[in-house]
């Protein structure tokens, strides 16, 4: 729905390449009408050839979000599409989705009392090429965590831990785990939202 949008200056909705709700919800929030259109992409295929390029994890969040933007794009080639994508680097090893609690646990279990990194990248396509894209890091340490909190953070967060790189949400009860954060909170959530505002600007399609 287009409804009272005054900053969007499209005739239609961006496309978010991305089933993130947080993403959704931070580029409403802002004002902009946003259509969700998931991509079919093989993630780790992509970071491979990245990687197999020379892309470190920066590089890398960048690739998959370009990605998910080209897949969506080349459905809708007339619409602007916005794909993101968020890698961790932990002492130089990338850090995925769990499969599941227990990956989950394990996962936690690594990054306790340690200093990890979040890439959080994102790329606008139109007519089935990149005119924009962005990546912002954010630097977080987890305070040392006992079995027993991992087992309770697990319990209270639920498979919602699943969809985030790291098994942690910071918008929910993942806060509980961490000692310290520097970076933008956006880029924390899965998305550099100032930048990516700041390229639709420049493109004509957010009043300036």
């Amino acid at each position: 729905m287009m409804g009272d949008s005054a900053l969007w200056l499209a005739d239609r909705p961006l496309i978010l390449a991305s089933r993130s709700a947080i993403r959704r919800q931070m580029l409403e929030a802002a004002g902009l009408p946003v259509e969700v259109v998931t991509a079919d992409v093989n993630e780790r295929a992509v970071e491979t050839a990245a990687r197999a390029g020379g892309a470190q994890a920066p590089g890398v969040a960048v690739a998959l979000a370009a990605e998910k933007a080209l897949a969506v794009s080349r459905m809708h080639p007339a619409r602007p599409v916005a794909g993101a994508d968020q890698t961790l680097d932990l002492d130089g090893e990338a850090l995925h989705k769990p499969a599941d609690m227990a990956a989950a646990r394990i996962q936690l279990r690594r990054l306790s009392g340690r200093q990890h990194t979040l890439h959080s990248a994102a790329a606008i396509v139109h007519d089935d090429a990149v005119v924009a894209q962005a990546v912002s890091t954010a630097t977080l340490t987890m305070r040392p965590l006992s079995d027993d909190m991992i087992d309770r953070y697990c319990r209270a967060a639920g498979d919602a831990i699943l969809g985030s790189v790291g098994a942690y949400q910071l918008e929910g009860p993942g806060i509980h785990l961490f000692e310290s954060i520097e970076g933008d909170h956006f880029t924390i959530l899965g998305l550099p939202l100032l930048v990516v505002l700041a390229r639709l600007r420049d493109l004509g399609l957010v009043a300036r």
